[in-house]
């Protein structure tokens, strides 16, 4: 398609054709060799003490919600607070797990609100699932000293976050658990793949069985195992094929050593919207970005009164973007909590997502501000 896109994965493509080629010579694809690798670069690139790559971060918000209701013995029907406005996939792991998805409200930085959570706390609750939504940080360090107020367990959904950081810290050391995503389009991308970095090593050796079908010791480490009886292993859950291979991986180990980079120019990009859009900010409201936070800009979203339309005018300039996310209480699974999320149920309507692939130029900003101060303007 030709025009300008929302998004654009750009690869250092010699560099990850080296990385992949190396794979095949060597002869192996699969889990271990580079997902190895990549999992240590990880761990040295946020700091957190655990990471264990997998096919895909939707995997990981499952493997999150059911290895912690699990470990620390909730029932079926106990509450996690949620967020309406994040792909299906992050209240769908609540659902697959047989819990409930009670959702609290967002603000304008597109994350959840302290006051809201309070209001929605029960005897039942049990988590809080944090989206940190286009790589924002919201009000999570206030979420943080509510969870420990109120003895909840802390699950932060960074698919979009890579490369975010506050005060110079990347965060989720305080979260039970956090889970990335390296899919397509996202500011680290692979063709599919995701990551999900425990607070507790027990729960990071857990995650590995779970994520190889619940066999206690994977192909990689019985191909390198000198003894005997390497070919033995025992099955000790009823897992799932959710592991990482290391042809992805071998993409991953190149683009990390490119993120910072390109969260700096998506933050270029965020710069010149917002002076574009400056003069005509009573009409087109941008997400406010909290003090002290680095935000990745894997979104750039505004709102405007009239987003259909909009999105019309800007496909008729070849300019096409994108929405992140209808209201996920539209659907019917969560219809249950219709009229419970008011500024959400607004965002649902009138949010658009602009382009932020890092092809775009300053010329490509001022063309699509342009056509948006023409709309609100006419």
């Amino acid at each position: 398609m030709a025009g300008i896109q929302l998004f654009k994965a750009k690869y250092e493509v010699e560099e990850c054709l080296e990385q992949i080629r190396e794979c095949l010579e060597v002869g192996w694809t699969g889990l271990g060799f580079k997902t190895v690798q990549f999992e240590e670069a990880w761990k040295a690139y946020t700091g957190l003490p655990f990471a264990h790559y997998l096919n895909s971060s939707t995997i990981g918000l499952y493997m999150a919600v059911d290895i912690l209701k699990e470990q620390y013995g909730w029932a079926d029907d106990d509450e996690i607070i949620t967020t309406p406005i994040t792909f299906v996939s992050s209240n769908h792991a609540i659902l697959k797990s047989h819990m409930k998805a009670v959702f609290a409200d967002i603000d304008d930085t597109m994350c959840l609100t302290p006051q809201s959570v309070k209001e929605h706390i029960t005897d039942r609750t049990r988590a809080v699932m944090y989206v940190g939504l286009g790589g924002n940080m919201g009000h999570y360090y206030e979420i943080v000293d509510i969870c420990k107020e109120h003895g909840l367990k802390l699950i932060l959904d960074a698919a979009h976050m890579a490369g975010t950081r506050y005060k110079g810290e990347i965060p989720g050391r305080e979260a039970e658990v956090v889970v990335y995503s390296f899919q397509a389009v996202k500011n680290l991308p692979t063709a599919d793949s995701g990551m999900i970095c425990f607070k507790r090593g027990e729960f990071d050796e857990i995650v590995r069985k779970k994520c190889w079908l619940g066999i206690n010791k994977d192909t990689y480490s019985r191909s390198s195992d000198s003894g005997n009886y390497k070919w033995k292993y025992d099955v000790e859950y009823i897992g799932d094929k959710g592991h990482g291979n290391s042809v992805m991986a071998a993409i991953g180990l190149v683009q990390i050593k490119y993120l910072d980079r390109d969260n700096a120019y998506r933050r270029q990009l965020a710069t010149w919207y917002r002076e574009e859009l400056k003069e005509c900010e009573d009409k087109v409201k941008t997400v406010r970005i909290e003090d002290g936070c680095e935000s990745s800009y894997h979104l750039f979203q505004i709102c405007v009164e009239d987003r259909d339309a909009l999105m019309m005018a800007l496909n008729a300039a070849e300019i096409y973007p994108g929405v992140h996310y209808a209201s996920n209480i539209n659907y019917r699974m969560y219809e249950y909590a219709k009229g419970t999320c008011p500024y959400s149920d607004y965002v649902s309507d009138h949010t658009i997502s602009l382009p932020m692939n890092l092809y775009l130029t300053y010329d490509d900003v001022k063309k699509i501000c342009a056509v948006i101060k023409n709309f609100v303007n006419r």
